[in-house]
């Protein structure tokens, strides 16, 4: 098969690392070409989330190419290749192709069940074939595990009463104050993960709704949409005096809030609790902030144990999600076995198109005065024969059966096609 799966994720690696590794802003185009050019990549997709990286590549040969790619990674955002073994796992063929639909049905997520992941896999692909770092296999598998998704949140309930990061946030809140109903709340940034948990918030009870965001026309935009208001980004700090509840996702490359600031608002605040949840990747706000008294900041990794709660209450559904990866998983699989006999079928084909056209030549070049509908009609019977009898061996080339590469064997003596060399089929099967 050759498609190797190389990454680390929350059960490898704790945010400190994954964020080192994110492909954010620039660093995913330039990561993309990057990693299409080490050798033996045919073909790249990555995968970048809050939760995960992940770099689906279909290689010339797994055993060879992953050192390549962990050397990829480590040069590219400058770490040393010992820093990332501990954290990163990788799956090869059959075991590739589980683990892809695993995460895009979300069986592999922090919260099984989550709907955003499948955007995030939808997304990593599309962008990834906008800049031809696909391959036609990885096309079909990333085809494949979107439709497999969507199967699986069919045919089960694992996606009923759906929770996420930001559900596991709400839930957090909930615990620290009982009552929501009269605590104000601001969002800082716009993602989807922190849209959502406003919803969240706001399906809880929560009415004093604020928005900052660096682009203050979006701030103005989903404040009304929210049902809440706008406050310029340059002055969310003077609003943290009266807000409760905090959520950032603004996507920042460092710190927009450090333990001194947070320090002088808590002496305007009275010492007044303050709930923050920072659901970006890297980071935005300083982690020693939880150090001072009557701050509760946390961060993905924290939403651990509202999240397993989550699980055990779905892990009915998703063992039968379990089934049904699995059966997509076989059924790719015979799809991958029979690349096998493509090269065979294309010579074939073409060694018989080139017979009935020699013979179809010598044919209409002894029968004089015929015209162009008697020409036609016997070009139509010569092509409807040689059809049909290629019908049987292409059929049964195609069949997922065990004797598959004898039957390939056969066929390449019978018809003279021994002729086609392995670079050749490779080819084909790519194509």
């Amino acid at each position: 098969m050759n498609i190797l799966v190389t990454g680390l994720n929350h059960k490898t690696a704790p945010v400190e690392v994954r964020e080192k590794l994110a492909f954010d802003g620039e660093k995913l185009p330039e990561g993309l070409d990057a990693l299409k050019g080490t050798p033996g990549v045919r073909g790249c997709i990555i995968l970048s989330t809050c939760n995960r990286v992940e770099l689906y590549t279909e290689v010339s040969e797994a055993d060879v190419v992953k050192g390549r790619i962990v050397r990829f990674l480590a040069e590219f955002h400058q770490l040393r290749e010992d820093d990332l073994r501990g954290s990163l796992y990788f799956y090869t063929d059959r075991d590739a192709v589980r683990h892809i639909f695993r995460v895009a049905s979300s069986l592999d997520s922090m919260v099984v069940g989550e709907p955003q992941i499948l955007g995030q896999v939808k997304d990593a692909f599309e962008y990834a074939l906008s800049r031809k770092c696909t391959s036609m296999v990885l096309n079909k598998l990333m085809k494949k595990a979107i439709s497999v998704a969507k199967r699986v949140r069919t045919e089960t309930r694992i996606a009923e009463n759906a929770v996420s990061i930001s559900y596991a946030a709400v839930e957090l809140a909930k615990k620290i104050f009982t009552d929501l109903s009269d605590k104000s709340f601001i969002l800082l940034g716009a993602g989807e993960m922190a849209e959502l948990a406003v919803r969240h918030l706001i399906s809880n009870g929560v009415r004093d709704v604020a928005v900052a965001n660096r682009t203050y026309q979006r701030a103005v935009e989903l404040a009304t949409e929210l049902g809440g208001r706008a406050v310029p980004f340059e002055d969310f700090k003077e609003a943290l005096v009266n807000t409760d509840i905090v959520i950032c996702s603004t996507g920042a490359p460092t710190y927009i809030l450090y333990k001194d600031e947070m320090k002088e608002l808590m002496k305007r605040r009275k010492q007044k609790s303050v709930f923050i949840i920072d659901i970006s990747v890297p980071r935005n706000i300083d982690p020693a902030i939880n150090d001072l008294d009557n701050v509760y900041l946390y961060d993905v990794d924290d939403l651990q144990e509202v999240v397993d709660s989550n699980i055990l209450e779905r892990r009915k559904e998703a063992e039968r999600a379990e089934t049904i990866v699995e059966e997509e998983v076989a059924k790719f699989e015979r799809w991958l076995n029979s690349l096998d006999a493509v090269p065979t079928i294309v010579a074939l084909r073409q060694k018989a198109e080139e017979i009935k056209r020699a013979e179809l030549r010598r044919l209409l070049n002894r029968l004089q005065g015929i015209d162009d509908r008697q020409r036609q009609l016997i070009e139509y019977t010569i092509s409807a024969v040689v059809n049909k009898l290629l019908h049987p061996p292409t059929v049964a080339l195609k069949e997922d059966r065990e004797d598959r590469d004898i039957l390939i064997a056969a066929v390449k003596a019978l018809y003279g096609l021994e002729e086609g060399d392995e670079e050749t089929d490779n080819r084909h099967k790519r194509e």
